[in-house]
């Protein structure tokens, strides 16, 4: 029996919980100590955490924020992987459009925020967009390089049997960048998650982000630290079932291309 269990114990769990204790413990004894009065301990932290959603305060902002959340990654979602793939199969295309994600991913996007107001106003439109510029760049340049390094020995082959050029798009090259594009998807929502917290604090006190403006005002600092926790906490338990789902969906090539001979 301790065999078995033995051998499924897998060792990065263990390691992982000990790193959450070692950032747990230093967050309670740099509260205790303390560093400032506005930085709570971890204890302080986690019971305004609980006793904020069994009132219901953290559910009915997360309501508030998820909203335009979906609502963005849903437009950058589909649009983002199309533009994507055509900025990948046609080079017209991408000369026109690349330059403009390149710019926009490089922008810092807490100077944007003014210019979103000016135009959209403080209302549920600027949050969307603010969400859509965030996640684009991640999506799009993911989506066009997954399409552009598909295997040339593969669409080759193709030509060489007399495949058309859509049967080169379906069967190969989309298939073969399936997992990048998948990939730009997960970083795009994690980008949106910061758009959506920046466009809460900057444009319009909604949401989580009103909950931390809230309470920093209010000096209830333990349940700021809670707000600003819960958002981690969903944002990183979102990337990771979409990163489980990616591994889970692509987990027979990953094997394949680790089980292939080396040269």
């Amino acid at each position: 029996m301790s065999t078995k269990l033995k051998a499924g114990f897998n060792p990065k769990y263990l390691w992982r919980l000990l790193s959450l204790v070692l950032l747990f413990g230093a967050w309670e004894l740099a509260g205790r100590k303390p560093i400032s009065i506005a930085f709570p301990t971890f204890s302080d932290t986690a019971i305004a955490f609980f006793r904020m959603i069994v009132d219901g305060t953290l559910p009915a902002a997360f309501i508030v924020t998820l909203k335009p959340l979906a609502v963005g990654i849903l437009i950058i979602g589909t649009s983002g992987i199309l533009f994507g793939i055509l900025m990948g199969l046609y080079r017209t295309f991408e000369w026109f459009t690349l330059p403009i994600f390149i710019i926009v991913q490089s922008a810092p996007m807490a100077a944007l925020i003014p210019l979103i107001t000016f135009l959209y106003g403080i209302g549920f439109v600027a949050k969307v967009l603010a969400v859509v510029l965030m996640a684009a760049p991640v999506i799009v340049l993911n989506s066009y390089k997954g399409i552009r390094n598909a295997s040339p020995t593969l669409i080759q082959m193709s030509k060489s049997f007399l495949g058309s050029r859509r049967q080169q798009i379906f069967k190969i090259i989309l298939p073969d960048a399936s997992g990048l594009i998948f990939a730009g998807l997960r970083l795009g929502i994690a980008s949106g998650f910061i758009g959506i917290i920046l466009a809460e604090l900057l444009i319009t006190p909604t949401g989580i982000g009103d909950l931390i403006t809230y309470y920093r005002a209010l000096a209830l600092y333990p349940n700021m630290f809670a707000s600003i926790v819960a958002i981690v906490l969903f944002a990183a338990v979102v990337v990771s079932a979409l990163q489980g789902l990616e591994t889970l969906l692509f987990r027979r090539e990953r094997l394949a291309a680790k089980k292939a001979p080396r040269r």
